[in-house]
């Protein structure tokens, strides 16, 4: 799947209250790509994100998947696309407290009146270490197993893309060093596209492509 983002400007109130949150942004995400998008608090990198990734609406701009405007469709065509098509793993694991581990992560299916293929379930969750904690509930889980877990609901539908937007903000650093690896071994393995916006530069590193924001505008950051 390919991506194209053009113009891409989201813009907060009006007149003396007027904010530019997100600047005339372009960017292309090929198939396959591991992208980090680097960026101080409040400099417009989640913004960015949610705009890529369907959640938000531009003021103006443009964005295609596979040549189509995912702007065009109406709220509930594009509530589809993105529960079958993108995944996300967000900072907060999100996780509903009730319900195991594996109920979290095939929750998306169900939503979709979907079952889950039981053989991919299982290399999901061994690739993910999660084997023997299925049946556990999030708060019997360390925060990295709970974030594993995060990950493992945002492939459970197989999307073409994973948006991850400071995923190891909530973990110590070996937890987080230990999901970026899980990251990076799914990108590699699974053939997904990669988007992850971080302020850790060694976490952007990882990238094969890495960009800058601030202040809303973005720029790809060349090997120097």
């Amino acid at each position: 799947m390919n991506i194209t983002a053009k113009g891409l400007t989201k813009i907060y109130g009006s007149g003396e209250n007027r904010v530019v949150a997100l600047d005339k942004a372009d960017l292309q995400i090929a198939s396959k790509e591991f992208i980090s998008i680097m960026g101080p608090s409040g400099s417009g990198k989640s913004t960015l994100l949610h705009l890529l990734s369907g959640l938000d609406r531009p003021s103006s701009g443009s964005l295609t998947y596979d040549g189509r405007d995912i702007y065009s469709m109406g709220d509930r065509e594009l509530s589809a696309f993105r529960r079958r098509r993108i995944g996300f793993v967000f900072q907060q694991f999100n996780l509903l407290p009730v319900l195991t581990a594996r109920e979290n992560i095939i929750m998306p299916l169900l939503l979709d009146k979907k079952q889950p293929e039981e053989a991919y379930v299982k290399r999901l969750t061994d690739v993910l270490g999660l084997g023997g904690r299925l049946t556990h509930l999030p708060g019997e889980l360390s925060g990295g197993q709970q974030q594993r877990v995060a990950i493992a609901r945002a492939l459970i539908a197989q999307p073409d893309i994973i948006f991850a937007d400071e995923p190891t903000g909530n973990l110590d650093n070996r937890s987080g060093s230990e999901v970026m690896e899980v990251l990076k071994n799914i990108w590699e393995d699974m053939d997904k596209s990669l988007v992850i916006i971080t302020h850790d530069s060694r976490i952007a590193r990882m990238a094969k492509r890495q960009f800058h924001i601030t202040d809303g505008v973005l720029s790809e950051v060349t090997a120097g």
